[in-house]
C-alpha cells in the first residue's frame, strides 16, 4: 500500500531512521530535494538508486531505465518476473543498512503509461514486503 507524502526532508529522515516504517510512499520533490535524499541516503549508510521512470513510454522502456538505473545484472530478463526477482534479492548492492529507491517522475508514467505503472507499482509494493521479514529495510520513493 502507498502512503501519502509529507514534506520531502521529512519523509526522507522518517525513512532513514526508522520513524517512518519501510514502505512505498508517494513524494513532491524537486531536483535539489532528489540530491539531498541520494546524499542523506549514502550517510546514513543505504543503497540508493534513483530510477527516472518519467521518461518510459511503455513497458520496454521501462524495464531497459531499470536495468540502467538499478544496475541490475546481466542476468536480468527484462520483463516483470526478472525484475521481482531482481528486487528481492539485491545482493549485487552489497549489504548496505537500507535500500532506498527513488522512483523520479512517477506520475508522468502514470499518465502516459498506466498499465505499466500499475505493474511497477506491484512489484515495487510486493519487495518492499519481502525486505520487511529481513533485516535490511526497502523504501521506494514515488516522485512526482
Amino acid at each position: 500500500m502507498v502512503s501519502d507524502e509529507g514534506p520531502p526532508q521529512d519523509t526522507v529522515a522518517g525513512v532513514l531512521d526508522g520513524s517512518r516504517p519501510p514502505g512505498v510512499h508517494r513524494w513532491s520533490a524537486d531536483a535539489s530535494a532528489v540530491d539531498g535524499a541520494r546524499r542523506a541516503a549514502r550517510r546514513a549508510g543505504w543503497h540508493v538508486a534513483v530510477l527516472p521512470a518519467g521518461e518510459a513510454v511503455d513497458k520496454r522502456s521501462f524495464l531497459a531505465l531499470c536495468a540502467d538505473a538499478l544496475d541490475l545484472p546481466d542476468w536480468f530478463g527484462r520483463n516483470w518476473d526478472a525484475l521481482h526477482d531482481c528486487l528481492t534479492d539485491l545482493s549485487w548492492w552489497g549489504t548496505p543498512r537500507g535500500y532506498l529507491l527513488i522512483a523520479r517522475g512517477w506520475s508522468v508514467l502514470e499518465r502516459t503509461a498506466p498499465d505499466v505503472a500499475a505493474t511497477a507499482g506491484l512489484i515495487v509494493e510486493e519487495s518492499v514486503v519481502h525486505w520487511r521479514s529481513r533485516p535490511t529495510p526497502m523504501s521506494v520513493l514515488l516522485e512526482g
